[in-house]
């Protein structure tokens, strides 16, 4: 067993050491008053809670510097966490008895010192002229999409949900339906600027402190705050064919998924731009929050039937862009690709979106739910990397065995694959080792008095893929142990602690992800 580590300055006493020593530099955007605390106590998961003696509000990134400087160098060094949309569901962004570092408050500043999303170019020794986007940590994807937009330019890799700040991703990795194609939001990152666990400020890329650059990126917040990152570019599409095609039988499935994703270079204008799989369970509605009205109302019923005939229909997700210059053949092209595919006969559906309202889709179920109160529930979340060679018997023992007898999946289940090739390995995310590997995602959002229910069939889940040998990766990670945590990171075990020790030696970052902050009942 395993019990949580705390910091060892009571609430009390840490909150009077900050308030007392570090007002002459922070001053005012230093708080511990309850609304403050109570804000930095929680986050989308509703799950967990855990106060801080304070949070900062900065200014400028020389405020979260000092503040990490301050804490290296009391006599009992405290935890600092930064939080961008509070967007975990374990946490990971909190600070038991430290500081919070609420990163939103940057960008009511930015604007007085520059902006906080630049759109600039640069041409190579090779006389390439290539693009990007210099982007403040605590910017929202949403954000960075609309200001690159006007430039007639688009980053190319995306989360599901854009409300989440460029930090958090790149700290987790970032993935979506396009990942397959161009690797998850840090493999395409140029360069960044850090705040390191020693407070100190350094640019770093592939060529410059390239350590650093690749502990950060995937790092879950361990060994820096990124205060910017630069972010690759290329020309934005201006709309998007969108299809799902549904299925019975899970290999055929599997095995169409896999066959569409072989086709993944970058610039093959022959490639779909996105993938991905759901699934379909009860026998309600089969739209759900994350793409209402995407089938039409006439054929509700005859999904419906088919849900209730085989237990679980699998919906293939797929989409290809396009501009005025491609407009004339993208549907020669979707076609060539969907050709041979085994789904439902009769069962396919399209519509065609806009770029912005396909990669914005999952707002309108956001904003309907907030409506509703329906929004700031708990989110028991279990995400995972699933081997490919090892997926079929994912799916006999948990989709067919665990979710169907349990029967209490509430929102999206996701499950699709992608490519290793667009991962780098010397990055500290990890991801299964062989060349096709896919996201499994329960994505429940709950009642308060139901979660625990949940947590009993994602521990039911987590404790079957080890008895059947299966070497699961969980994204979004949550250990109890430091055990957990080196088979999570496996052989690049030493590595993360050589880097923890290299850029915050005295383990002030993140506790939240409790990576280092775990104290082994013996």
């Amino acid at each position: 067993m395993a019990e949580k580590y705390s910091p060892l300055i009571p609430t009390l006493l840490i909150a009077t050491v900050i308030m007392n020593r570090l007002i002459s530099t922070v001053g005012y955007k230093l708080r511990d008053d309850p609304e403050a605390i109570r804000l930095a106590s929680t986050d989308y998961g509703h799950i967990l809670s855990e106060n801080p003696a304070a949070v900062l509000y900065p200014s400028s990134i020389n405020d979260i510097s000092s503040l990490i400087k301050f804490a290296n160098n009391v006599s009992v060094p405290f935890g600092v966490a930064a939080k961008g949309q509070g967007h975990s569901t374990r946490g990971q962004a909190m600070a038991r008895n430290g500081v919070v570092v609420e990163m939103s408050s940057l960008r009511n500043h930015r604007g007085q010192h520059g902006s906080g999303i630049q759109v600039l170019s640069s041409t190579n020794i090779n006389d390439v002229t290539f693009h990007y986007a210099d982007v403040g940590g605590e910017q929202l994807w949403v954000d960075v999409l609309h200001a690159t937009l006007k430039h007639g330019l688009s980053p190319v890799s995306w989360t599901d949900y854009l409300y989440l700040t460029v930090g958090g991703t790149l700290s987790n990795a970032g993935i979506s339906g396009q990942t397959f194609r161009f690797g998850p939001q840090i493999s395409n990152v140029y360069e960044m600027d850090v705040v390191t666990g020693e407070g100190d400020f350094v640019t770093c890329s592939p060529n410059k402190n390239a350590e650093l650059f690749y502990a950060v990126l995937g790092g879950l917040g361990q060994f820096g705050i990124i205060s910017r990152a630069r972010i690759a570019l290329e020309p934005a599409p201006k709309r998007v064919r969108w299809v799902r095609m549904l299925y019975s039988d899970f290999s055929a499935f599997s095995r169409d998924q896999e066959r569409l994703i072989s086709i993944n270079g970058r610039q093959q204008s022959n490639a779909l731009d996105y993938l991905e799989g759901t699934l379909l369970i009860h026998q309600g509605p089969p739209d759900n929050w994350r793409a209402s009205s995407f089938f039409p109302q006439s054929s509700h019923k005859r999904i419906i039937s088919q849900v209730t005939k085989n237990g679980i229909i699998y919906c293939l997700e797929v989409a290809k862009y396009y501009d005025h210059h491609t407009e004339t053949t993208v549907d020669k092209e979707l076609g060539i690709l969907l050709k041979g595919l085994n789904y439902l006969p009769g069962f396919m559906f399209g519509n065609d979106v806009s770029y912005v309202e396909f990669l914005n889709r999952v707002r309108t179920g956001e904003l309907n739910l907030q409506s509703q109160g329906l929004w700031d529930v708990p989110h028991p979340w279990l995400n995972m990397f699933i081997p490919k060679s090892r997926i079929s018997d994912f799916d006999l023992g948990v989709f067919k065995d665990i979710v169907l007898k349990k029967n209490i999946t509430t929102g999206p289940v996701l499950i699709y694959p992608m490519n290793r090739s667009k991962w780098d390995e010397r990055m500290s995310a990890v991801v299964p080792e062989e060349d096709v590997f896919y996201t499994v995602g329960f994505l429940h959002a709950t009642g308060f008095d139901e979660w625990e229910a949940f947590e009993e069939q994602n521990k039911e889940i987590l404790e079957f893929c080890v008895r059947a040998g299966i070497d699961v990766k969980q994204y979004l990670p949550n250990y109890k142990t430091q055990k957990g945590w080196m088979s999570h990171f496996g052989s690049k075990w030493k590595i993360i602690q050589k880097r923890k020790a290299l850029f915050d030696p005295k383990r002030i970052l993140s506790p939240g992800q409790r990576i280092f902050h775990i104290k082994e009942k013996i």
